[in-house]
């Protein structure tokens, strides 16, 4: 019967352990995978934002830590005490001995704040310091965005590279073919052939170059999205699209409201001046309430102290005004006044950065578009040469060397064209980043 149920247990854990893993894959997305679900993924599963959100998890903790001094505070304390010397006193003629041998007490007590600067304190900026850890996280998710974009980015680039340089490759090794059989025909000398297995080495090793940067790009886009390693994915990508998107791309005014920096040193400066208020505030009296029930045993004898017990009880009010402090609230008020005016610079500067690098932005957005153009009609002319080259050379007009001048100009256009497409996309993540516009 124990073996029975002993291997019951056994089958519900692997049952269960299954499930779980199932679940696990599940919620992890394979296959082939859009920018938009990677960058979805990477949102719920980044390192950064994760630990941006226990760290507001911990700031709401500790708020709430602070908060908690309004609600009435309960303690018991419990002591006891054997008087090896009684106290003793002549009175009249007569030798007096006060106390017993043994005593103890148990005291309950409770204590409410009624009114208190720091707990002042605590209630006016919880709001504040709940709104810059909202803020922190917001930060975090926009350099995710950012920096999984140009990860996956890079990606497409390689894989662009790798299919350009396949094309080529095609058109070389046909090319090497053509010229090594009008060698071997005795229609040109060796040279011609040797120069298509030297254009031909160059791209294989180009080639080579480019496809083994592959798993460290994707291992790098993983680490940024979180992914877990047992899991693979590629990814895909609408250029069409995108490009036809980058020619109806305005780009938005300026508004420094929409940088989270500057959100976050606009809360900062809003706790300044609450923190000036609360360096004001020192003068004022602190008043709390209290109640206290004190149980006293005294006994000669230790066995029968707890037999008796001699209760007592009060209740009060507990007042604190602060007169003199030597000149320590003038000192903290001034620091705290100072701090407010370092902020303003501090909101000053940044203003001027921001502004800075939006117009840094945008010249580097707007010059890798016109590039971009230039260099597409230069492809498309360097494309249209080559097949020109191409039909002079098989009809035997053109020399091997024209025609491999043409396709190396043809490969360099191609590359060129598409770095600076994948520039175009990475400058504009830069601007919607200094516009504060990346969702």
């Amino acid at each position: 019967m124990f073996k029975k149920r002993l291997l019951l247990v056994g089958l519900s854990i692997m049952f269960l352990s299954k499930a779980a893993y199932s679940q696990e894959e599940s919620a992890v997305p394979q296959g082939v995978l859009t920018l938009d679900q990677v960058v979805e993924f990477a949102l719920v599963q980044s390192p950064i934002i994760r630990q941006a959100q226990i760290d507001e998890e911990i700031g709401d903790r500790n708020i709430k830590s602070n908060l908690a001094d309004w609600y009435p505070q309960i303690t018991a304390s419990a002591a006891g005490a054997y008087n090896i010397k009684l106290q003793q006193q002549i009175i009249g003629d007569q030798l007096i001995t006060f106390g017993q041998p043994y005593n103890s007490n148990v005291l309950f007590q409770a204590d409410q704040t009624l009114f208190n600067r720091d707990q002042l304190f605590a209630s006016k900026t919880s709001k504040y310091y709940r709104q810059q850890l909202q803020q922190v996280i917001e930060n975090a998710k926009i350099k995710t965005v950012v920096d999984v974009s140009k990860a996956f980015y890079s990606i497409l680039l390689s894989e662009e590279q790798l299919n350009i340089l396949d094309q080529n490759l095609g058109r070389l090794e046909k090319q090497y073919k053509d010229a090594y059989s009008r060698f071997d025909a005795g229609l040109v000398d060796k040279t011609d052939y040797q120069r298509a297995s030297i254009a031909l080495t160059n791209v294989k090793s180009d080639r080579n170059r480019v496809a083994n940067s592959f798993e460290a790009k994707y291992d790098y886009l993983k680490q940024l999205m979180g992914y877990p390693e047992d899991f693979d994915f590629t990814i895909e990508f609408d250029t069409q699209r995108a490009e036809g998107k980058i020619a109806e791309d305005a780009a938005d005014p300026l508004m420094l409201e929409n940088r989270v920096e500057y959100k976050l040193l606009q809360t900062q400066q809003t706790l300044n001046e609450i923190q000036t208020g609360y360096a004001k505030w020192n003068y004022l009296p602190q008043l709390s309430a209290y109640y206290r029930y004190n149980l006293n045993y005294f006994n000669a004898n230790f066995s029968e102290l707890y037999q008796t017990a001699y209760p007592i009880s009060a209740v009060g009010l507990n007042l604190s005004i602060p007169i003199f402090q030597g000149g320590k609230r003038i000192h903290q008020v001034k620091a705290a006044e100072l701090q407010v005016d370092r902020g303003n610079i501090e909101i000053e500067n940044l203003s001027k950065q921001i502004r800075t690098e939006y117009s840094t932005a945008l010249a580097a957005y707007n010059s890798s578009v016109y590039e971009w153009q230039l260099i597409r009609e230069n492809m498309e002319m360097a494309e249209e040469v080559y097949n020109i080259i191409k039909l002079q050379y098989d009809e035997g007009i053109k020399a091997y060397v024209e025609l491999v001048v043409a396709e190396t100009d043809l490969q360099t256009a191609q590359i060129n064209h598409i770095n600076a497409f994948y520039q175009v996309l990475e400058d504009k993540l830069d601007l919607e980043k200094a516009l504060g516009t990346i969702n």
